[in-house]
């Protein structure tokens, strides 16, 4: 089982369209992200001022089109060869920035649970 304290939860979902420079630069803006308040009140610190970590996991669902119908369609989200390798590049670009980085197992069944200690949930794309 894998857990975090301070931090983020990144549910890491890779497209077919996705490239390894994608990951890399997802990878950059995750942990230069500024939502953690300074002294100030201000969100203006990143994961490395305050010594934060990342869990990461994999999460093809998020490429789900529910446009039509009622059953989602993953057509758009990544193969698993290719989502697995995309998704290591990110876990590895994060940690060679300094970040301690936990994962989930790629591909599996697995129980998420968050706690959200503020207001701020932040979709990021290339």
């Amino acid at each position: 089982m894998a857990a975090v304290g301070r931090g983020f939860l990144a549910l890491v979902g890779i497209t077919h369209a996705d490239t390894a420079a994608i990951a890399q630069k997802l990878a950059a803006k995750t942990v230069k992200l500024r939502v953690f308040e300074d002294a100030a009140g201000l969100m203006n610190l990143a994961l490395p001022d305050v010594n934060g970590e990342l869990l990461a996991v994999s999460q093809f669902t998020l490429y789900a089109d529910t446009r039509k119908g009622n059953r989602p369609s993953f057509t758009d989200a990544a193969a698993p060869e290719q989502g697995e390798e995309l998704y290591e590049l990110y876990v590895e670009a994060v940690r060679a920035a300094g970040v301690p980085v936990h994962t989930g197992v790629f591909g599996a069944h697995m129980q998420v649970e968050l706690v959200n200690d503020g207001p701020v949930t932040v979709l990021l794309e290339a």
